[in-house]
C-alpha cells in the first residue's frame, strides 16, 4: 500500500440502488463484488470500517406511505429490505475473504448479532467490517440519519457518503447541465438551500457533533480508496 490512510475508522453509506445494477433493483451478484473489492481494498489498507446501505432497490418506505400505506408498516417493511442487502454484501465480502459481521437494529439472532455499541467497536477493533442494518429500528428515520447515529456511536472520524454524481451539487446535475459542485460547504448551507444530500435530520447530528461527511461518486473505480488517502475527491460537508 503506498498512501498512508488520513482516517483510522470510517462509516460508508450506500444506498440500495448501488446494488440493483444495471437493473435498477433488486440484488445483483456481478455488483455486489464490485463493491466488495472495492472494500477489500480500503480493508486492505488497515482503516477500520463500517456500512450502513439502504433498501430502496427492494423497497422504500416513504414511497410506499405515499401510495396510502400506513408509514410505520411501510418503514418497517424498509428495514428488512436493508437487511436483505446487508447479507448480501457480506456474502460477496466472505467471498473474496473480507471477515464481516451483520448486526441489525432489529432483533434477528438467525440473520445476525443485534446492535451492541461496545460490540460492534470490538468487531472494528479486531478487523471486522460491520454491515449496520435495520437502520436506527425505529420507523419516521432514514438510513442517512442511522448512518450519523452510527458513526458516532462507533466513534467513525468520517462518513463517507456514496452516490452516483461526483459530489454535492446546488441542483441535480444529470438533469441540470451547469448545475454548479461545491468542493467544500458547510452544514448549515446544505440545510439552508435545502440541499438534498441526506436528510436533514442527519445532517443536524452531524453538526452538532462536528463529525464531517465525503459525498462522493461511487461509480469511479478506486475512490473510496482515494478518499481515505487524503485525495481531492468529492464533496466535503464541515462546520
Amino acid at each position: 500500500m503506498g498512501t498512508k490512510p488520513i482516517f483510522n475508522r470510517i462509516l460508508l453509506k450506500l444506498s440500495g440502488e448501488v446494488l440493483g445494477g444495471s437493473q435498477g433493483y433488486g440484488v445483483d451478484p456481478d455488483r455486489a463484488i464490485q463493491i466488495a473489492e472495492e472494500i477489500r481494498d480500503v480493508h486492505a489498507s488497515g482503516v477500520e470500517m463500517a456500512l450502513v446501505i439502504g433498501g430502496g432497490n427492494i423497497f422504500r418506505g416513504i414511497a410506499a406511505s405515499a401510495k396510502k400505506m400506513d408509514r410505520v408498516a411501510a418503514d418497517h417493511m424498509g428495514m428488512l429490505a436493508t437487511v436483505i442487502n446487508a447479507l448480501a454484501l457480506q456474502d460477496a465480502m466472505e467471498k473474496i475473504s473480507v471477515p464481516t459481521r451483520v448486526m441489525t437494529a432489529i432483533s434477528m439472532d438467525q440473520i445476525g448479532e443485534p446492535f451492541i455499541r461496545r460490540r460492534a467497536i470490538r468487531h472494528l477493533e479486531k478487523g471486522r467490517v460491520v454491515i449496520f442494518a435495520a437502520g436506527t429500528g425505529n420507523p419516521y428515520f432514514s438510513t442517512d440519519t442511522a448512518a450519523a447515529l452510527r458513526a458516532m456511536e462507533v466513534r467513525a472520524e468520517v462518513i463517507l457518503k456514496a452516490t452516483k454524481v461526483d459530489g454535492i451539487y446546488d441542483a441535480d446535475p444529470i438533469q441540470v447541465k451547469d448545475a454548479k459542485m461545491f468542493p467544500a460547504i458547510t452544514y448549515r448551507e446544505i440545510l439552508s438551500q435545502n440541499l438534498r444530500v441526506m436528510d436533514a435530520t442527519a445532517i443536524s447530528l452531524c453538526r452538532e457533533n462536528n463529525l464531517p461527511i465525503i459525498v462522493f461518486n461511487l461509480n469511479v473505480p478506486g475512490n473510496i480508496l482515494r478518499v481515505i488517502q487524503g485525495e481531492k475527491v468529492g464533496s466535503m460537508v464541515t462546520k
